[in-house]
């Protein structure tokens, strides 16, 4: 299911990071000091990992 705009504009800093996940490993990290990143989570050869991008700017 997709992420609405609604939900990202809402999304408010919390004692934990959390996230907002987007669909096919692509997800908004949103951290305690009230950053919002996105990021897309990955298996390649069957290692985890993720790829980061920059800050959504406010």
């Amino acid at each position: 299911m997709a992420l609405k705009d609604v939900a990202i504009r809402q999304a408010k800093p919390a004692a934990k990071q959390y996230k907002l996940a987007d669909g096919a490993g692509l997800y908004l990290l949103v951290t305690p000091a009230g950053g919002e990143l996105w990021r897309l989570k990955y298996r390649l050869a069957g290692k985890k990992s993720w790829r980061p991008s920059v800050p959504i700017p406010k």
